[in-house]
């Protein structure tokens, strides 16, 4: 009996090694040899890891939008652009922050403002969602090994896992549903913000080319959550416009909840259609990423609205000689805007310094995960909630929507928290050394700069030093890489051992 099983396992054995042997040869003749040289020496380089080559592109892309926007016919007036200028607005584009040192609408030319465009986009989209698009393309087909570097790209935490289970928001098996979803959504809803926004501007008195382009930039901008407005006035005219406010505010909420919500909502909403088809028994459902991204999201943006009406009301320098439902409506959209959409229809800088602190909170919570926005993320400050509600209540297990959360994750949400703390507090703590600042409005735009959202309390202006510059263009860098890829691309790999010691519990509290 023994010897029939081992044959049985050595002949599987053999025909596993066929099919691997095959598949590798198949990989091999796939791309042209220059390239996979190229491919193999890049990955010998950068160690393999997904979470280097994401630093690696990113600061490459930067350096290469830095030295177009420095050529001088990217500047209206036809000089060069100095150097702590052009690197900050290319960072700001790059990590679709929208802090800028200069006026957006009137320093560039039109190849400037293209160069922006272009480089907004791409950080939008997100650089490894390119660079898998690209591979695809190259290759024609999708690897386990490309599936792992974008599902890492996703879900951070993967990238400290060996095997690829499918028991994270993010499985294997949906990357290229996703990668799917990444590319339609891009076009139908900018296409879709375009088409309203443009007449609009036609509306506001615009020519149909000037309110063709500048309405694509803003509706490009808006979901990508940038917050760059080309236009002179910026949105203060638009105020008291409903159909402006919401569609960009809308356009920014899409882009701030994440690719893989949309996916899962998509998924979710075909799986209705086909229910109803009688073309399948599976139960239309949001996992509970979706779910927790969508509540939370829609909480601080309700709870934010109120602090900032109930704040702001009687400020005659903000909300105070607006209608009641201006008001109304410009607290719900600066409270979606502080989330990372940077964009304001009034001055921000004219906020009292409590609503300040409301802002503050809301830009570092940021977004949704794997999206265009910024911050800790919701489901970060999501997790930390549910980890101390649970403790309050004496439960062993965190558990939401009827499923557990591992213990792995509480801990990866208290690194994340930390390590933005971290590069707030010194980047704040550089500048009040280097400009004479107060500290509300340096921590203000630090946030801004590390949750890439774009709001000013004014501090980020063209009279501030280089050198405050290039530490607030570190911080947006440092921001929109993202505190786990960073970490995880200093780190190298995660060490398993195989033992653990003793347990001694401190006095915490």
């Amino acid at each position: 009996m023994s010897s029939w099983l081992g044959n049985i396992a050595r002949r599987a054995k053999r025909a596993r090694t066929k099919r691997l042997a095959w598949s590798r040869t198949r990989s091999q003749t796939t791309l042209p040899p220059g390239i996979r040289g190229l491919g193999a020496r890049l990955q010998m380089l950068l160690g393999g890891q997904a979470a280097t080559t994401t630093v690696v592109i990113f600061i490459f892309l930067v350096g290469v939008t830095t030295g177009l926007l420095m050529m001088p016919f990217a500047a209206a007036t036809g000089e060069a652009t100095p150097l702590a200028d052009a690197l900050f607005t290319a960072t700001s584009a790059i990590c679709v922050t929208g802090l800028t040192t200069l006026d957006m609408a009137t320093h560039w030319s039109p190849a400037g403002h293209l160069i922006v465009f272009v480089a907004l986009q791409v950080g939008g989209i997100g650089v490894m969602t390119l660079a898998t698009l690209l591979a695809v393309i190259a290759s024609k087909r999708l690897g386990l090994s490309v599936r792992k570097m974008m599902a890492g790209d996703v879900d951070p935490s993967r990238l400290h896992e060996k095997e690829g289970s499918g028991n994270h928001g993010m499985r294997l098996g949906d990357v290229k549903g996703l990668l799917k979803t990444v590319f339609i959504s891009v076009i139908l809803i900018e296409l879709a913000l375009a088409a309203i926004i443009i007449p609009r501007l036609i509306v506001w008195g615009l020519d149909p080319v000037t309110a063709l382009w500048q309405g694509g930039y803003l509706a490009v901008s808006a979901f990508t959550n940038t917050g760059f407005v080309p236009l002179v006035d910026g949105l203060a005219p638009f105020v008291a416009d409903p159909i402006m406010v919401f569609t960009i505010g809308f356009g920014v909420f899409l882009g701030s909840i994440g690719f893989p919500v949309i996916y899962a909502i998509a998924r979710a909403v075909r799986t209705a259609r086909q229910r109803r088809q009688r073309r399948t028994w599976d139960h239309a459902r949001l996992g509970m990423h979706a779910r927790l991204t969508l509540s939370t999201t829609t909480l601080l943006l309700v709870i934010g609205a109120i602090a900032i009406a109930a704040l702001e009301w009687s400020n005659e320098d903000t909300l105070g000689d607006k209608s009641p439902g201006v008001k109304g409506m410009t607290a719900v959209f600066t409270s979606m805007m502080a989330r990372s959409g940077g964009f304001s229809t009034v001055d921000t800088a004219e906020f009292s310094g409590a609503t300040l602190l409301v802002l503050d909170m809301l830009m570092f919570v940021g977004g949704g995960s794997a999206s265009t926005a910024g911050g800790i993320k919701v489901t970060t400050l999501a997790i930390l909630f549910l980890a101390a509600f649970a403790e309050s209540r004496g439960n062993q297990d965190i558990v939401v929507y009827e499923r557990r959360i591992p213990s792995d994750v509480v801990r990866l949400a208290v690194s994340v928290v930390l390590w933005g703390a971290s590069i707030v507090a010194v980047s704040t703590i550089a500048l009040m050394r280097v400009t004479e600042a107060p500290l509300d409005r340096i921590l203000f735009d630090v946030i801004s700069a590390f949750a890439t959202c774009g709001l000013s309390a004014g501090f980020t202006s063209a009279d501030l030093p280089d050198s405050a510059k290039f530490i607030l263009s570190a911080t947006m860098l440092l921001g929109r890489v993202g505190t786990v890829t960073l970490a995880t691309a200093l780190s190298g790999t995660h060490r398993q051992t195989v033992y653990r010691r003793a347990k001694e519990r401190p006095i915490v509290g």
